[in-house]
């Protein structure tokens, strides 16, 4: 795998009445090699599971594909369903087959690769089998198959297993691997690290003078705080109740003896100024206003003139200001002359 013909071409060979070979194309055609034959057995490996397990798993089960040893494939849906395709091959041809208009427009809702062009596709590939049998593609010999533990991406080990819960209820262990086509340098040489015993790791102690010291992301000194200028705006509604209006706790006054000089000076100022008594009993004055958003119903309003202004010429201007010049019409010449 992994190469192309140089050349291509229409004929398979040319015979004479006797069966004498006269031109071969297998004889002429010199392979290319275009990617490496790893990668493109790797390639195959996930067309043959998309025909036998993916979208193309009905081409088997309802439309009658035969075992033809190495069938890969893949289905494709347009967007908006307008177009419908399968491609496929096995190791003698390669078959694509599209569904669609000549002018692009939707086939029908639902209108699948595998359900229009899967039946056409198994049917040329069961004929072409009668008289070309094909093969299996040859695996290179330096793909292994590896088992990996689909949690950790590493080697899979004993331990790889998961509990799971039935539809009944009971639990039960399931393994968590699976089977991948890779090369040495592809696959992972790590055995899982999340199941079973975790492995030992080495540790190093550090004293606290190396250890950095915590710091904040943001410097919240350059950050201001912004208050309240103004009373509480709430919606229509305040659901959560999240302000309310408390009354602060009264003031309880008491008296304590003063000097002589404090009550002269107090008593020149109650000259000065009304008396004023609290008592324990009497509340402060009113609490801050709450106010709420009313919505506000359209109103029907007479349509306003709208005027486009027009780029005024210098020659709109001639009346406003100072007067154009104007020049005398010469007299006309004399051709005699």
């Amino acid at each position: 795998g992994g190469w192309r013909p140089n050349t291509l071409h229409i004929l398979e060979r040319i015979e004479e009445k006797d069966g004498t070979v006269v031109w071969d194309a297998k004889q002429q055609s010199i392979r290319k090699l275009v990617i490496r034959p790893e990668t493109a057995y790797e390639v195959h490996s996930c067309l043959v599971d998309a025909l036998q397990s993916g979208t193309g798993r009905a081409a088997y089960a309802e439309f009658g594909l035969k075992k033809i040893p190495g069938a890969a494939g893949k289905t494709g849906t347009a967007y908006d369903f307008t177009d419908a395709l399968f491609a496929g091959y096995d190791s003698n041809f390669t078959c694509a087959v599209w569904v669609g208009f000549d002018k692009p427009q939707k086939i029908y809702r639902g209108a699948f690769g595998r359900e229009l062009a899967l039946p056409i596709w198994v049917d040329i590939m069961n004929a072409a089998e009668e008289h070309y049998p094909s093969q299996d593609v040859r695996q290179p010999a330096t793909l292994k198959q590896v088992e990996i533990c689909s949690r950790s991406g590493l080697l899979a080990t004993d331990n790889c297993y998961e509990t799971v819960r039935t539809a009944d209820g009971q639990t039960v262990q399931r393994r968590t691997t699976y089977m991948e086509l890779a090369t040495q340098s592809q696959a992972p040489t790590e055995p899982c690290n999340l199941h079973g015993e975790p492995r030992a790791r080495l540790v190093r102690s550090l004293s606290s003078s190396d250890m950095p010291r915590a710091e904040l992301a943001v410097d919240l000194t350059r950050v201001t705080p912004i208050p309240i200028q103004s009373p509480t705006l709430l919606g229509q509604e305040d659901p959560y109740h999240s302000l309310k209006a408390l009354k602060p706790e009264s003031v309880h006054l008491s008296a304590t003896p003063a000097e002589p000089a404090q009550q002269i000076n107090a008593q020149a100022e109650n000259k000065a100024k009304p008396t004023q008594t609290l008592s324990g009993n009497e509340s402060p004055g009113p609490t801050p206003e709450i106010r709420k958003a009313i919505p506000v119903e359209p109103q029907d309003t007479e349509p306003m003139e709208i005027r486009r202004a027009i780029p005024v010429k210098p020659l709109d201007q001639a009346g406003q200001g100072q007067r154009p010049l104007e020049a005398a019409t010469p007299p006309p010449d004399d051709l005699d002359e």
